[in-house]
């Protein structure tokens, strides 16, 4: 195959950076093909298998428009939702919505704003988790939504900079994986598909659209950038939460913007149909992010099963990759009529799968392009009919009100507490209160399109992600409410640059608390000069200056800091009068009053921190590529499997606070340790091969005249509307002829057998779920506060010629709560995954020969090894 010159120039640095011979098998600058799409329905799975027969039957009565119009969206702003498929009225199959975002409902009125993916992950809380899907879910479909554009598990936050890390569960595998798996039943419970988002590799917000980036000045663009990453480093960190979220019948996979090893990653068939629907044996449908496909036919062939919102190349262009695109390529033979079949089916199936039928139906109650009563039913036509397109549904629950503020309280982590400085002391007389995060945003909680700003009390981040507030709770509003209670006097100064009036009152509090903030967001929109990704990890409006100047005034300087991530402490963090430091992690609506809580006493902190603080940027194993090489950016994954804490592991490098940390206002001991390794289930290198498939699907796939394809005369046609329907004109030059096409290297028609080793179930081999090891400890409480605390299990791998190893990897948690004096016990499960590793030669997981050791303790450095295993 002959390389472009923008993959050889991309090759020649791959080969420059990595320090290696590139053979065939670590090519990170060719992204393999993997042809034909596997037909889904194939694998034993009875919870798909009723959806797959209805879904079947369903298509089987399909006329060619009819399966075209559920694969492509109608267009932007053409239809209630940011996303809307084409309905086939005469078979009842309604036009689904799609809606943003992973943690609340976008562009409506009347819903919750939840806490971020990241702010979940640090309560390490799976049945939080689990309700936060639920409640969402329900707000979702009390709207009339069918598929929930999350969660999100990618970006992973690699960098530490990425601009919608917060979105996603933290810097570890393992801890995304688990949040994503209980996530997925939370949402799907409800009849509300979810989608497991942004496959793969979007880990930075630069360059990730490269028109987008144009039009921010860097002219020397052509192609968004492609993540170049190994094999290993593909499966056991970036695949990893993935195949959680598959494994818990997933019916919905987003492919992201970028490239993946220089293949789009929505036309990139070893991720679609290689890893995702093989190996992990992904049975839903695959659909793209907003303009992420970047072909039509090439993405067909490469497993992408639906494009968002329908239009092609631009927004709102009203000329779909898909559409009448699609229609004529099945009907000259260039994409086959099974294929189109497969689509239809996976995504029908999908509406089944998760409880639903068609007489089940709700429409959207709202708009997402005005907040008007009465307007246009398709906003971005400017002609057609009008009608009544929002009801403004009240959707917040009792649940919801419940989850939003138990996350929120319990992600607030306590990272310093130095003499016990908090909780703040109810006899205190007068605090005072600095900086602008403490307060509202002087133009209200919704003042900033997608919440791109960052003056006030920072409840979540900005971009798609973002929602309107029904409200938000600022600790100034709780703590005057509390200290009211207390006879304790509040000052505040909420300007975070009136440094000299500090000294007004800042030398006479019993507790000075500076408050200081640090957002990012999406790519699409600039906030002080941040394009979606954080320039650098100091705190905003020069908060720092704003600590150092509170502190040299009293020597009882207690730190809150909003923030989407980690933060650069270091000017700071050691200073003789700075107490205490609390983390909050944009936790949503309810932000001041867990931040209040905790504070006050009335809440004992127990969140760990997702990711690892480090005392220099220079210290993180990545950081965001700014500066694109011209035309095509390559950014090389040459840490491999050491990201965050493992990065820090391996090189011996000390964090300021590593991940995993966080104090209480209590202490807690472990006690009995016990190891016991499961009998009767299979431990060998390599787990038992998979079954073959089952019997192929038979549904017709006669191809129709082009004839039947042209436009009804009685359809309306509204402009920019994507249809399914060609013109008469082109039905006429219409042959049929499958020589015709250039297909890709590599592509066959022909269905495997068999799937591959590592596959063969939902989330991959069905025996890398087998629990191997249990491993049981008691926790007991031996302060005098009742609180929670999370108990952390990491495990060492053994010696492997060849290989090499992070010095610990998590591989599970719980949470308990405890009185004083209190125990309780914890019991962990390790499955063969968790305990193998992913071999680049042999193309399969490998539980490897000689000796585990297993730690158990509360944050990635403050562990005991208690013990070891093996299997021979």
């Amino acid at each position: 195959m002959l390389l472009s010159l923008t993959k050889v120039v991309a090759l020649l640095a791959i080969i420059s950076l990595f320090g290696v011979h590139v053979t065939a098998d670590d090519d990170y600058s060719f992204s393999k093909p993997i042809y034909p799409a596997p037909l889904g329905g194939r694998i034993s799975s009875p919870a798909w298998e009723q959806a797959y027969n209805i879904a079947r039957d369903l298509v089987s009565q399909m006329t060619l428009p009819e399966k075209v119009n559920i694969t492509t969206g109608t267009g932007w702003e053409m239809g209630p939702c940011v996303g809307n498929t084409g309905p086939v009225p005469r078979l009842n199959i309604p036009s689904f919505c799609l809606q943003d975002s992973p943690l609340v409902i976008r562009d409506t009125d009347l819903n919750s704003v939840f806490p971020a993916g990241l702010a979940t992950a640090a309560t390490f809380n799976k049945d939080l988790v689990f309700l936060r899907g639920k409640a969402m879910a329900q707000e979702f479909k009390d709207k009339g939504i069918n598929v929930l554009l999350g969660p999100c598990m990618g970006p992973i936050g690699r960098a530490p900079e990425g601009g919608r890390n917060w979105e996603a569960f933290g810097s570890d595998p393992y801890l995304q994986g688990v949040a994503s798996y209980h996530s997925v039943l939370g949402i799907q419970g409800t009849g509300v598909i979810a989608t497991a988002k942004h496959y793969l590799l979007n880990e930075q917000e630069h360059f990730r659209q490269y028109q987008e980036w144009k039009g921010f000045g860097f002219k020397d663009l052509e192609e968004p950038y492609s993540s170049n990453v190994d094999e290993r480093a593909l499966r056991e960190i970036y695949v990893w939460p993935f195949a959680d979220a598959v494994r818990a019948g997933v019916a919905s996979v987003m492919c992201s913007y970028n490239r993946v090893n220089n293949s789009q990653s929505c036309q990139n068939s070893y991720l679609l149909n290689g890893v995702l629907k093989d190996e992990l044996g992904f049975q839903g449908f695959v659909q793209s992010d907003w303009l992420g496909a970047r072909s039509g036919v090439p993405s067909i062939l490469a497993g992408m099963d639906m494009t968002m919102p329908g239009d092609g190349m631009s927004w709102a262009d009203g000329i779909s990759l898909l559409g009448p695109n699609l229609t004529i390529a099945v009907l000259n033979g260039t994409v086959p009529m099974w294929r189109l079949d497969d689509m239809c089916t996976r995504i029908l199936a999908a509406y089944f799968k998760v409880g639903n039928s068609l007489d089940s139906y709700e429409p959207p109650s709202f708009s997402s392009w005005t907040f008007e009563n009465e307007y246009l039913i398709y906003a971005g036509s400017n002609q057609g009919p009008k009608g009544i397109v929002n009801k403004h549904v009240n959707v917040l629950t009792s649940l919801s009100r419940y989850v939003t503020h138990q996350i929120a309280s319990e992600s607030i982590v306590l990272v310093k507490n130095t003499n016990n400085a908090l909780p703040i002391s109810k006899k205190f007389k007068r605090i005072g209160l600095f900086g602008s995060a403490a307060g509202p945003a002087p133009q209200g909680p919704n003042g900033n399109v997608d919440r791109s700003g960052n003056d006030g009390t920072l409840g979540i981040g900005w971009g798609s992600g973002s929602a309107n507030f029904p409200y938000i709770i600022t600790p100034l509003e709780v703590l005057n409410s509390m200290a009211k209670n207390y006879y304790t006097s509040v000052d505040y100064i909420l300007n975070d640059y009136f440094y000299e009036d500090t000294s007004l009152f800042a030398p006479y509090n019993d507790a000075a608390i500076v408050f200081i903030s640090s957002d990012s967001g999406e790519g699409y929109l600039n906030v002080s000069n941040n394009l979606g990704d954080r320039n650098n990890l100091s705190a905003w409006h020069e908060g720092d200056k704003l600590v150092k100047k509170v502190a040299s005034l009293n020597n009882n300087t207690i730190v809150v800091i909003e923030s989407v991530g980690g933060i650069d402490m270091e000017k700071w963090i050691d200073h003789e009068n700075v107490t205490a430091v609390l983390y909050s992690i944009v936790p949503g609506q309810d932000v001041g009053l867990a931040i209040a809580e905790v504070l006050y006493g009335a809440v004992s902190p127990s969140g760990k921190l997702p990711f690892t603080i480090a005392k220099s940027k220079s210290d993180y194993a990545a950081t965001v590529m700014y500066e694109p090489i011209p035309l095509s950016p390559q950014i090389n994954f040459t840490e491999g499997i050491y990201i965050d804490y493992r990065h820090f592991d391996k090189y011996d490098i000390e964090p300021r606070f590593e991940f995993g940390f966080g104090l209480t206002y209590s202490s807690f001991e472990f006690l009995d340790y016990k190891i016991s390794p499961v009998s009767g289930v299979p431990t060998g290198e390599t787990a038992p091969m998979p079954e073959k498939y089952g019997d192929l699907p038979t549904l017709n796939s006669s191809i129709p005249s082009p004839s039947s394809a042209v436009y009804p005369d009685d359809i309306p046609r509204y402009n920019r509307y994507i249809y399914p329907y060609i013109t008469n004109e082109e039905a006429d030059k219409i042959k049929y002829d499958t020589s015709a096409y250039d297909y890709p290297e590599g592509y066959s028609a022909v269905q495997k057998t068999a799937p591959s080793a590592a596959g063969g179930g939902e989330g991959g081999n069905p025996a890398l779920w087998d629990v191997l090891v249990q491993v049981t400890t008691t926790l007991k409480n031996t302060g005098d506060v009742a609180a929670a605390e999370v108990a952390q299990l990491y495990i060492s791998y053994p010696k492997v010629d060849g290989v090499d190893f992070p010095v610990r990897s998590l591989r599970g948690f719980e949470k308990i709560m405890l009185t004083p004096g209190e125990k309780g016990v914890v019991n962990f499960d390790l499955l063969r995954r968790d305990l193998s590793y992913w071999s680049i030669s042999e193309k399969n997981w490998i539980l490897p020969r000689g000796i585990f050791y297993i730690w158990v303790g509360n944050s990635s450095r403050n562990l005991k090894n208690i013990g070891k295993v093996s299997f021979d």
